[in-house]
């Protein structure tokens, strides 16, 4: 009896071993990494017909949104906004929003670190000077 069983023994140890073999799986578990954004707010005074340029970074991609959160003493009037990249001298225009009202602004995307602009400009509706301000969220 001992004899017969000696070989079903032996294959208990090996079969244990492939079922561990088989259930072994190493999974990767990629974690998104998430983009550190940076709220900036950029305030000045817009004349008739007169246009205000601020530059800032970004530090990697990601979405970059301006939004106009006041214009006194008339927040109803409409001015333009726009965002652009910055050489140094110049903010060349990337989106505009040529009738921008509180809350309102432009959205866009940005595919790596550099130098960008915010351009704060009349669009013909002033008839006195106007004080803005304006949320950039960038990466």
């Amino acid at each position: 009896m001992h004899s017969r069983l000696r070989p079903l023994l032996l294959l208990l140890p090996l079969s244990a071993m492939v079922v561990t073999a088989c259930s072994d799986s190493t999974t990767t578990s990629t974690t998104p990494t998430s983009i550190v954004t940076t709220t900036e707010t950029f305030t000045g005074t817009l004349t008739k017909n007169g246009a205000v340029t601020h530059q800032f970074s970004v530090t990697s991609r990601g979405t970059v949104t301006a939004t106009l959160t006041k214009v006194d003493p008339d927040s109803a009037v409409a001015i333009g906004v726009s965002l652009g990249t910055w050489n140094g001298t110049t903010c060349q225009i990337i989106l505009a929003n040529d009738a921008a009202t509180v809350g309102n602004g432009v959205l866009g995307t940005v595919s790596g670190v550099g130098n960008l602009c915010l351009r704060v400009y009349d669009i013909g509706k002033l008839t006195t000077s106007e004080n803005y301000s304006v949320d950039v969220v960038h990466p």
